[in-house]
């Protein structure tokens, strides 16, 4: 086996986003931070540059010849000087695919880190950071792979304030929700957010300080998802609805929700009895912050 890169699941504790500006683009804002669940590549020798895709979740990106990892990879050596041996990136794909949890960004800035430390291309983190910021909004966040404020299109990144540990679970109802489709409703129903950052504290001191602070805010894209996928409604109903959640709460475009809980006790019983009552949905016990490498 060659060089091993983790990508960690990407979770928005709220995402605040503001009307289309005239290209089509919508400002953004949002507390994000990294599971210590995620996708693994490796890379090996190959005899052209290639993506080998295996894993619970390969089957959704089967026929996805060009996807972000094989995109990263290529604009990545386009900045190499002269040429470089073909390689071949092995993705495991254990998170689920259209699932707001930012697995293609993160895959290709893991890929980034990769293919650069493989090749020994000198390229800095700024570079490379550019290069993941291109292809995707959570592109640049998903390389730094810690907690961030992300601004803009969510490019605009400035350090979280300081977090405790987040012991969380992870539920998926076994639906995909497209992005664009999820656009699309927020715009016709026109309910657009401030995306000025709100107030913050320089740390919070508890994970119930910072679940009653993220009471105040929420993810404007969460509404228009449960239109296209009711099954997203489902689950947070379900997880608001036991004595471990402190706060429930749909990631970035859906369909993946989460539970914050107060221990690492409280987090294994609420996954535990989550599976047990819908062993049709994945669910998964982790931790939130980063980075986790």
């Amino acid at each position: 086996m060659g060089p091993v890169a983790f990508a960690p699941a990407k979770i928005n504790l709220f995402l605040h986003v503001g009307a289309p500006s005239a290209d089509g683009y919508h400002p953004l804002c949002s507390l994000m931070v990294f599971a210590d669940i995620g996708d693994r590549l490796v890379i090996h020798e190959a005899d052209a540059l290639s993506v080998q895709v295996h894993g619970p979740f390969a089957a959704e990106l089967a026929g996805e010849g060009d996807n972000l990892v094989l995109r990263a990879a290529r604009a990545l050596l386009v900045k190499a000087r002269g040429p470089q041996p073909p390689l071949c990136l092995s993705l495991e794909k254990i998170l689920p695919v259209a699932a707001g949890l930012g697995g293609g960004s993160s895959d290709a800035g893991a890929a980034l880190r990769l293919v650069r430390s493989a090749l020994e291309i000198a390229v800095d983190n700024d570079g490379l950071e550019a290069i993941a910021a291109s292809l995707g909004a959570d592109g640049a966040a998903c390389f730094r792979g810690r907690p961030v404020l992300a601004e803009g299109r969510g490019e605009r990144l400035t350090p979280s304030p300081e977090l405790p540990a987040i012991e969380a679970v992870l539920v998926n109802p076994g639906v995909g929700v497209s992005t664009p489709a999820v656009y699309r409703a927020l715009d016709a129903g026109g309910a657009f957010g401030d995306v000025e950052p709100p107030p913050m504290p320089q740390a919070f001191e508890s994970v119930e300080e910072l679940a009653g602070w993220l009471g105040l805010m929420r993810n404007d894209l969460q509404a228009p998802a449960i239109g296209l996928a009711p099954q997203i409604g489902d689950v947070i109903e379900t997880l608001a609805g036991e004595p471990e959640t402190l706060i429930a709460r749909m990631s970035g475009s859906g369909a993946t929700c989460f539970a914050i809980c107060a221990s690492d006790i409280e987090a294994n019983a609420l996954a535990d009895r989550v599976a047990g009552m819908r062993p049709d949905w994945w669910v998964r016990r982790c931790r939130l912050g980063g980075p986790w490498d």
